[in-house]
């Protein structure tokens, strides 16, 4: 073909297969009758005056205008966060306008903060004109893990200021948007993230090491490491989770792997103790010895391909009878969709790599993988934490 031929078939237009309509069983047409009542502007006005229907239709009214209104209720977030409010009210309520002396805000800039906050449940008024912590703040205080993710979101927030525009130019894995440029490693190959200066992964390893504390205690608390001689951390960060693995299992050997800059992080942190070996887990094999390695939020950040390329490292490195734990936010979990489906489903996109996962499917993979055998462990809060265990 011609260099004038090729042109052409690159700028044909891409053909479309649709496929055939499938015939509508009972329950489509069930709820395609509901779907025409609930587009009927008659129909939302005879349900909002109905006494049987009445509360049903609001609360639905409400939970769609908190859709529209979600980014406001974010930002009354942020600023209790950045004006430390929780903090300031944690030993008792203070008046307005202690709260605005505090804060150096007005007297009206605070009201208007306060009020909102109380709204959200972030805070809550007290006798005396005084205001105290909420039911949602009072979790807030001291909580240097959400406090990091409620600033870091603002990232997010730049890549979704035109939604369309960034899923029309889809995960390109380039540093187009925000968060691949914040994640450098997201943008780079997998030769060049091993040559990542310091100073290019202090930013996203200090935020991931400040919001993992409350994984690594779900992981500790849901699974018992006394069984194990010595673990591998792979991707360990700064040595978060190894750090809180050591107070309550000393006896448990400890090795991190990570980008050669962020394992320079690490040894500051963690000391003496702990072996630590800087590398490339798409490049080259994985450090032997250990009896059981995590792989904590790192299989989300990369695309199936990659995520099995790891899993298949970490079976070479294990040996027969050994154990893999995966730990991270699943996709389609009951009654936590929003956090899979919809935070990490779009913050990945934006990422440019990876997405969330469903139990079976991240099964799936550790079963190609090579693994004889996988589980789903219980947490206690699935909202942040999935743990997956895996036998080698």
């Amino acid at each position: 073909m011609s260099a004038v031929e090729e042109e052409r078939a690159l700028r044909a237009p891409t053909t479309v297969v649709v496929p055939a309509r499938p015939v509508p069983g009972w329950r489509d047409r069930m709820l395609a009758w509901r779907d025409r009542l609930y587009a009927s502007p008659a129909f939302h006005r005879w349900a909002g005056a109905f006494p049987l229907t009445a509360a049903i239709a609001h609360r639905r009214s409400r939970a769609l205008f908190d859709l529209c209104a979600g980014f406001v209720y974010s930002q009354t977030l942020l600023a209790c966060t950045r004006l430390d409010l929780f903090r300031l009210l944690a030993p008792e309520p203070l008046s307005l306008a202690r709260i605005a002396v505090e804060t150096g805000l007005t007297v009206e800039a605070t009201e208007r903060l306060v009020r909102a906050a109380c709204a959200l449940r972030l805070l809550e008024r007290r006798s005396g004109d005084r205001y105290g912590l909420g039911s949602v703040g009072g979790p807030l205080v001291g909580n240097v893990a959400l406090a990091a993710l409620v600033e870091h979101n603002q990232l997010l927030y730049e890549d979704l200021r035109d939604p369309v525009a960034l899923l029309r130019g889809g995960p390109r894995g380039d540093a187009s948007t925000v968060l691949a440029r914040y994640y450098p490693y997201a943008a780079s190959g997998a030769a060049a993230a091993a040559t990542l200066p310091p100073e290019r992964v202090a930013a996203y390893s200090a935020t991931m090491a400040s919001t993992l504390p409350p994984l690594a205690t779900e992981i500790l608390d849901a699974y018992d490491f006394s069984r194990h001689r010595a673990l591998l951390d792979v991707g360990g960060g700064e040595g978060v989770f190894l750090a809180s693995l050591a107070e309550r299992y000393p006896q448990v050997s400890r090795m991190l792997f990570d980008l050669p800059a962020v394992c320079e992080r690490a040894a500051r942190r963690l000391g003496a103790g702990v072996r630590i070996v800087p590398g490339n887990f798409h490049i080259g094999a994985l450090p032997t010895g250990a009896d059981v390695v995590t792989l904590i939020r790192i299989l989300l950040d990369h695309d199936d391909a990659s995520a099995l390329g790891i899993l298949r490292a970490v079976r070479a490195a294990l040996p027969t009878g050994g154990t893999l734990l995966v730990a991270e936010a699943f996709a389609g979990v009951s009654g936590v969709e929003r956090v899979g489906d919809t935070y990490f489903g779009l913050y990945l996109y934006a990422m440019g790599r990876g997405r969330a996962r469903t139990a079976a499917e991240l099964r799936d993979l550790i079963a190609q993988a090579g693994f004889a055998s996988s589980r789903v462990v219980r947490t206690t809060y699935p909202l942040q934490t999935g743990l997956l265990v895996a036998r080698a």
